[in-house]
Order: C-alpha cells, then sequence, then structure tokens
C-alpha cells in the first residue's frame, strides 16, 4: 500500500510550509464552526471557508505543477519571514533562560547574557562599556 502511495506522489508537488499553513487555516475555520452552530450563517460561513481552503490545500499538494507551487511557497515564506525570525528569536531566548539570566544594559539597552549561579557579579557591557552590577 505504502508502495502504491509513493508512485502515486511521484512528481507531484507534496506539502510544504504554505501547504501547513493553508491546512492549519481550514482546521482553525472548522473548529470554529463548531461553535457557531446553532442556526448563524457565520457557522456555515466557517465551514464553507474551512471546506474550500482544504481543497486548495490538496489541490497544490497532488499538483504537478512544482514550478507554480515553489513560487507560491517562496511568496508566503518572504510575507511571513520577519514574523518567523521574529518567533524564533522569541524561542531561543525562552530556552535560554533555563541557563542564563539575560540582562539588558542601563546604557544603551543592549541585551547580555549570563550564565546561571554565579551570584553578584559586575558586568561590563561590551558594546558602551557601561559596568553595572547584577544579582545572578
Amino acid at each position: 500500500m505504502r508502495d502504491k502511495f509513493n508512485r502515486f506522489m511521484q512528481g507531484r508537488y507534496g506539502v510544504d510550509a504554505f501547504a501547513r499553513f493553508t491546512m492549519g487555516v481550514a482546521l482553525v475555520a472548522i473548529i470554529l464552526s463548531i461553535f457557531f452552530r446553532s442556526g448563524s450563517r457565520i457557522g456555515a460561513l466557517l465551514d464553507t471557508v474551512g471546506l474550500l481552503v482544504l481543497l486548495y490545500t490538496y489541490y497544490r499538494m497532488l499538483s504537478r505543477d512544482i514550478q507554480k507551487r515553489y513560487q507560491e511557497n517562496e511568496k508566503y515564506l518572504a510575507a511571513t519571514a520577519k514574523l518567523r525570525q521574529r518567533f524564533n528569536r522569541e524561542k531561543s531566548m525562552m530556552n535560554q533562560r533555563k541557563t542564563h539570566h539575560i540582562y539588558s544594559c542601563p546604557g544603551c539597552g543592549q541585551k547580555i547574557r549570563i550564565p546561571r549561579g554565579k551570584g553578584k557579579i559586575e558586568i561590563e557591557c561590551p558594546k558602551c562599556h557601561t559596568k553595572f552590577i547584577k544579582r545572578s
């Protein structure tokens, strides 16, 4: 069965970042439509939007026009680059907070990373050379 699926998918575009995003949008729209079921048009609209986005996602995944799908994905990645970069930076900062304290220089605002457990230390900013004392 797996071999048949692999042969079917040969020459097709498959899943990329834009497909994962549109699949998420479809899922959110369908889940939100469940909460608006009480006879409102909003629920039906969200169901329709979710279904259409889901169909579009599968169309992209099964498409044989690889170049066009690649260009669509590149546009999506370019449009979301700053947001993804900021999210990754925040994620990295949260991981570093387990092992380091992160202080801001009172002189210039530069963020400085100091290992935890060093006690009371004097920190010199590498950017403006301001010295300040912190407990780590």
